[in-house]
């Protein structure tokens, strides 16, 4: 047996998405002590909102790494196996190089809030988009991008996150355009996702550039387990090559395919999922259909999943 933790990004959050782990007491000190480092209530924010609260990206970012970190230690307090690999997606990459003991969850909250902060000001509102294109595979969404950008507007592929589902990013107006040009080239569906920021694409240079004075002061020690990094699908032996992923992530694209392949190459028997909702869980059966996914959604799929693994 070979377990995969992982942990999930923006677009998983949703109002009361920790109710399931009400009676955790490892869940709501995890809540306490972010809390304490930002100052505000995390845990009345993510239990009652509203939608818009958890919306915006400087909320979004810490109430994720934090709902993951809780579920993880959730797991840890019921004596679960420990993972033998981690990874996230996008920001989830934050959540797993703590729970790899890299970063410690007081620096990576306060970090990822001050992330947020850079990527929400490095777009103006307004200017920057992304769109889901299903049912085309990357190579074709690249050249929908290609046919979309223009030298003053660009479209990129951000997520690749299954053989038929990319996320692209870039200025709203080229964005558009890509959707219509995959559309044109067999897409079952592509629409314009709900998300203010344009995510892992060259738009977010600047925002990499403005954090990395910070990320060079961020205490990170070397991963206590491999850390698969969304940048280069490499795990990282050092604080140096650490950093240099993490500053990249911000505008290359997050390869999660390659990221499951490389479970799947390794052996990985079990992937779980840390944090709400199942869409990586979902992502993850498409591509890796005899590897057991779990998600620990709540107090019950987690003793679940204990059942599952110890089985």
């Amino acid at each position: 047996m070979k377990l995969a933790f992982v942990f999930p990004g923006q677009g998983s959050q949703s109002v009361g998405m920790m109710s399931g782990f009400s009676d955790s007491a490892e869940v709501k000190q995890t809540f306490a002590e972010a809390s304490e480092v930002l100052g505000e209530d995390l845990w009345a924010m993510a239990e009652n909102g509203p939608g818009e609260t958890l919306a915006l990206t400087t909320n979004t970012q810490p109430l994720m790494l934090v709902a993951g970190i809780a579920v993880l230690r959730a797991w840890q307090a019921a004596d679960g196996r420990p993972p033998d690999v981690v990874a996230g997606h996008s920001l989830g990459e934050y959540s797993a190089l703590v729970a790899a003991e890299s970063l410690t969850l007081a620096d990576a909250v306060s970090f990822v809030r001050f992330r947020a902060q850079c990527m929400q000001e490095a777009v103006p509102p307004g200017t920057g988009a992304m769109a889901a294109i299903l049912g085309l595979d990357e190579n074709a969404v690249r050249a929908a991008c290609a046919e979309a950008s223009t030298a003053d507007e660009i479209a990129e592929a951000a997520n690749l996150n299954t053989p038929e589902q990319v996320v692209v990013a870039g200025h709203k107006a080229a964005v558009e355009r890509a959707v219509e040009a995959a559309k044109s080239k067999g897409a079952k569906r592509a629409m314009l996702l709900q998300m203010s920021v344009p995510s892992h694409c060259a738009l977010m240079r600047p925002a990499s550039e403005r954090l990395q004075t910070r990320l060079n002061a961020l205490a990170i020690q070397t991963p206590k387990v491999p850390v698969i990094h969304n940048a280069d699908v490499s795990a990282s032996s050092d604080a140096h090559a650490v950093r240099d992923a993490l500053s990249r992530q911000l505008y290359r694209p997050v390869r999660w395919m390659e990221t499951v392949r490389s479970f799947v190459d390794s052996g990985v028997t079990h992937i779980v999922e840390c944090g709400p909702g199942k869409v990586l869980s979902g992502l993850n059966r498409r591509m890796a259909s005899d590897v057991t996914s779990l998600a620990l959604t709540d107090a019950n799929s987690l003793q679940e999943a204990l059942s599952a693994v110890k089985q």
